[in-house]
């Protein structure tokens, strides 16, 4: 399915925002792969300068994202986390294109980078077709629910962002 990213919207995240947030992390379908933060976590980020907490919108709320590092003096700004409520609806990949052009055309970065579970394949796949690199793994660096999981490390230049826009 193709989305009109032109109807998608980022929004900056209001505390009213927080029990949608709260209740899209602890999701049966979420929760295997983000770190569900707390309501106290959330807000701090919602107001520190460094990071951007957004809300994904069309006509309603369809999830969120989370950049930090906006004032990193080296232009770098990781892609902390993105979580979309409406499942294999094609937002995911909309959602992550339209954060390669605010990180790189809007923040200026050099480099975006982001992790992801080992496990979490379907999101490997959308940040490779997206033009991400796979740098390498953190092997077993989080405990969760009495078990180890890897992180894959992934990142984009600006050069690779431009060519990519060329193509």
């Amino acid at each position: 399915m193709r989305v009109d990213k032109s109807k998608l919207r980022l929004c900056k995240t209001e505390e009213a925002d927080l029990n949608y947030i709260l209740a899209a992390e602890t999701d049966d379908e979420n929760r295997q792969y983000v770190i569900p933060w707390s309501r106290e976590k959330h807000f701090q980020a919602m107001v520190n300068p460094d990071i951007a907490h957004l809300i994904v919108k069309n006509e309603t709320r369809i999830g969120y994202v989370i950049l930090a590092g906006l004032l990193n003096p080296n232009h770098t700004i990781e892609f902390r986390r993105i979580v979309i409520t409406e499942k294999a609806k094609g937002y995911g990949k909309a959602i992550v294109e339209i954060v390669k052009q605010l990180a790189f055309e809007t923040y200026n970065a050099h480099r975006l980078w982001l992790d992801v579970k080992v496990q979490n394949k379907l999101a490997q796949a959308v940040y490779k077709k997206a033009g991400f690199v796979e740098e390498g793994t953190l092997r077993e660096c989080l405990k969760v629910e009495g078990r180890y999981d890897s992180l894959i490390i992934m990142s984009m230049l600006q050069q690779e962002y431009e060519k990519n826009c060329l193509n």
